[in-house]
């Protein structure tokens, strides 16, 4: 259960757990989709079906699971199904059908099909790690993690969270520049590898992508004196961590480094949940550590930040 794509939040300083979170998270505990629903999207155990707890705490982390279940309507066929329809009561009734009707028949035929369409599922992970103020969302995508945020807020009536990227003093977009163009070198535990996106400011402006690349050679450098900026950019933290940073701070591609995982690979586990349990606990232990790091490699924490609830 190792997080590879993170999306970090500061929770306000006011923030604290509410004791009564499992119970709160239960009205909107996972439960698959209708016959004629499109989606739904709830609470599920973290530790699967070996659990029906739906908050898994250990060393006072609390990690979360929401789950969202879609069903698959491909487009192209409902629209050749539609079109099909449309020509079928045209001829009948000898007229041209109106917008309205055309859509109308469209919202019959997906109604019909809906019970009949296959379903996927597909599980976000979170954790709160309330003593250093922050919540860790595992996704691919700023939308899949919000939609964790609002499922969690609707249950708690609020949520004092704040993206990582608006609490710093610095820019990410500056600080990787000046990394990258050695006007502001990075910090000693900081190491750059082997990838970076690099854009122009103008809105249609050129994008340069370089994977296995070189970025100390002079065709880097050059890219950067004609006026691009990094926007993604490979680094390693104090060997422990590697990873892809962009320009929102979110994190991608996490991956634990051999120091990490020698302390996992010499914890003995009896079961699949004990795993979990040290897996959970190194992991969001480590990112303890370095997620206050982050902050300060960007400029430092700015105080007057507001969260959005």
């Amino acid at each position: 259960m190792w997080f590879k794509n993170i999306n970090i939040y500061r929770l306000n300083s006011d923030f604290a757990v509410d004791p009564d979170l499992e119970q709160k998270l239960l009205p909107m505990a996972f439960s698959p989709c209708g016959s004629h629903e499109l989606s739904t999207y709830g609470w599920t155990s973290p530790l699967g079906k070996s659990s029906e707890q739906l908050v898994h705490s250990s060393n006072g982390f609390l990690m979360l699971c929401g789950q969202k279940e879609e069903r698959v309507l491909p487009t192209m066929v409902v629209n050749e199904m539609t079109q099909e329809k449309i020509l079928e009561a045209e001829q009948q009734q000898g007229r041209k059908l109106g917008k309205k009707e055309r859509i109308a028949i469209k919202d019959e035929l997906i109604f019909e099909l809906l019970p009949r369409a296959f379903t996927f599922q597909t599980k976000t992970y979170a954790y709160i790690d309330p003593k250093g103020g922050w919540l860790v969302v595992d996704a691919a995508s700023a939308n899949k993690a919000e939609d964790l945020l609002s499922s969690l807020r609707k249950c708690l009536g609020s949520l004092p969270a704040t993206p990582i990227n608006r609490i710093t003093l610095n820019r990410p977009v500056s600080v990787m520049t000046g990394w990258l163009d050695d006007e502001a070198p990075a910090p000693d535990d900081i190491t750059l590898d082997d990838e970076c996106e690099l854009r122009a400011p103008e809105e249609e402006g050129g994008i340069i992508r370089c994977k296995r690349h070189d970025l100390s050679l002079p065709e880097i450098k050059n890219h950067l004196d004609s006026g691009k900026h990094v926007f993604k950019l490979a680094v390693t933290w104090a060997d422990r961590l590697s990873f892809v940073i962009d320009d929102e701070l979110a994190i991608k591609r996490l991956k634990f480094l051999d120091l990490i995982q020698d302390q996992v690979a010499e914890t003995e586990t009896e079961s699949e949940a004990d795993r979990f349990d040290v897996d959970f606990s190194i992991m969001s232990l480590e990112l303890a550590n370095f997620l206050p790091r982050l902050v300060e490699l960007f400029g430092g924490e700015v105080k007057t930040h507001t969260p959005d609830n």
